[in-house]
């Protein structure tokens, strides 16, 4: 498990459309039980919840994960100044999360053009 403090070292997140709790945890650097917790304090975080309950994150939940993990543990934010934070700034990305969604989408293009050498 990641240190809170090694935002930087995230992986980056795989080009799937759903993902299971625990791949959640190994992408963001949180436990299942605080991601379950975080559901109940943010808002804009909401799974697809489907047979027995089981929750299934899109990569917009991912993205959401990490700038709360980053507000709470890299900048000292609390529960209730990042929910007011998330909800302040809903249509603005903080510059470490735009940094992230560049390098993922690099990583992608460059898949991508592996595979269109071939």
């Amino acid at each position: 498990m990641l240190e809170p403090g090694n935002n930087n070292e995230l992986p980056p997140i795989p080009g799937k459309r759903y993902f299971t709790i625990g791949e959640v945890s190994e992408l963001c650097g949180v436990k299942p039980h605080v991601l379950r917790y975080w559901e109940q304090e943010f808002p804009q975080l909401k799974p697809v919840k489907r047979r027995g309950n089981r929750r299934y994150y899109q990569r917009q939940d991912v993205l959401i994960i990490r700038q709360i993990r980053n507000l709470l543990y890299d900048q000292g934010f609390t529960i209730g100044g990042a929910r007011q934070q998330l909800t302040g700034d809903a249509a603005k990305f903080d510059v470490n999360q735009s940094q992230q969604i560049v390098k993922q989408m690099r990583i992608e293009l460059e898949e991508i053009l592996k595979i269109l050498r071939r």
